[in-house]
């Protein structure tokens, strides 16, 4: 959530910003916001008013009384019960208004960071680098679902038990996905310095508002639905929610909280299943496992000092990218454009990972850093050096998303007889297997 006093200090630098974005992501109904502000300024001017007219008031009924002028302290005393109605209405309307700001500011994305190339789609992101080649096939290379299936992707099982964008996975394949998280997971926490975690796969309505989801994108999410007692409806507020990414409970282990500053920075990983409806996306990647309503990620969270957030972001861009380099798979880093970042983000890099099967590349992580835009939500703070509480900076990014990578190595690895050569960095898992064949 955007800081309130930014818009009420420079509402139309920050209406500018926001303008970059993608509409109608971007939507701040600037007439409504401003209505409210003025009312909500001449409420407060008129509180004051009233508060120092009824100091001086109940002052007068007690000089008035000492006089034994009664009838003039009841009059005061009748002028002091009014300001205290009116009191009472303004104060009333004063918590409407701040319910209706902070209800408008929930709806409105993050303002882009001042180093996010400007652009309306994709095509306005930016290459940082690149890293491998792409390698040369002696034969016409096949995309993920032909090599994967005789290996045990199974699609029409996953339409059969769930519907579209559902897949089943047995024998070789579901063995790699496996081997491929462990291998994510180990790297992240030896390697990188995370701590492993294993939350919940259900989430409730105040840990995905704290994060963004909610409530612009409740389209977007699965809801677990769960009956009552003896028949009862489930309240509102008891409403669960499968994840979208575990970046949503690992964020969520701050909310509430004032960490001191000499736990920063908190590093958290975990391997998840995600859901997503892909709201928007009919007719997007229907073929195979590029988009799927359930998929496996490994997720990093980085919790920490504001001052530090642009370097963390930097080194969760690497440590994601040692996850490909050590697959040996070829990649570019992009960053995104303004009107191609997520809701929460002031700025992302995505990688993109190649696929011979399509002659393109594919994101494959994305890392952002949400500056306090989280925390402001999540009222997540550390103490810092002057012992006041301060808002933290929260980053998230895939390290990576799994089943993706699956793709990746089926088709980078691809052999012209249907088998798979195991990266070098996969063998330990598998056993000290070297081939995947059909």
């Amino acid at each position: 959530m955007l800081d309130i006093l930014l818009l009420r200090k420079d509402l139309e630098s920050a209406v500018a910003r926001l303008e970059t974005r993608k509409k109608p992501q971007a939507f701040l109904n600037v007439e409504a916001f401003q209505s409210l502000e003025s009312e909500r300024k001449g409420l407060q001017t008129r509180t004051e008013e009233l508060q120092a007219q009824r100091n001086q008031l109940s002052k007068q009924v007690g000089m008035l009384m000492g006089k034994g002028d009664k009838d003039g302290a009841e009059a005061a005393k009748a002028q002091v019960a009014q300001i205290k109605a009116e009191l009472e209405t303004s104060a009333t309307r004063l918590e409407q208004i701040q319910g209706e700001l902070q209800t408008m500011l929930l709806a409105v994305p993050n303002l882009p960071h001042e180093s996010v190339p400007v652009g309306s789609d994709e095509s306005g992101n930016v290459e940082v680098r690149r890293w491998g080649t792409p390698k040369t096939f002696d034969f016409e290379p096949r995309d993920h679902v032909d090599v994967g299936t005789p290996l045990g992707l199974d699609f029409d099982m996953g339409v059969k038990l769930s519907g579209s964008r559902f897949t089943v996975m047995k024998g070789p394949i579901a063995r790699l996905h496996r081997a491929l998280a462990q291998f994510m997971l180990d790297l992240q926490t030896e390697a990188h310095g995370y701590t492993e975690c294993y939350v919940p796969y259900a989430v409730n309505t105040d840990s995905l508002k704290g994060t963004g989801q909610l409530p612009k994108f409740e389209g977007d999410l699965f809801a677990a639905k769960k009956g009552g007692q003896d028949g009862e409806p489930v309240p509102d507020h008891a409403a669960l929610y499968l994840i979208p990414t575990a970046e949503v409970p690992l964020t969520n282990f701050v909310r509430d909280q004032v960490v001191a500053e000499a736990e920063l920075p908190i590093k958290l990983t975990a391997h998840s299943p995600c859901f997503r409806s892909e709201a928007g996306s009919y007719g997007r990647d229907t073929r195979g496992m590029i988009r799927q309503h359930q998929f496996d990620k490994v997720e990093m969270v980085q919790i920490v000092h504001p001052d530090k957030s642009y370097e963390a972001l930097e080194e969760m861009t690497g440590h994601a990218e040692v996850v490909l380099q050590k697959l040996g798979l070829p990649y570019r880093v992009m960053s995104l454009c303004t009107g191609d970042m997520g809701f929460s983000a002031a700025k992302t890099y995505d990688l993109e990972v190649w696929l011979p099967g399509q002659s393109n590349y594919r994101e494959i992580s994305s890392v952002s850093n949400c500056e306090a835009f989280q925390s402001r939500r999540l009222q997540a703070r550390f103490k810092n050096a002057q012992g006041k509480n301060e808002l933290l900076h929260t980053l998230n990014g895939s390290g990576l998303a799994v089943g993706r990578c699956l793709v990746a190595v089926l088709e980078n690895y691809q052999n012209a007889d249907g088998s798979v050569t195991v990266p070098e960095a996969l063998k330990s898992y598998l056993g000290g297997q070297t081939l995947l064949k059909p």
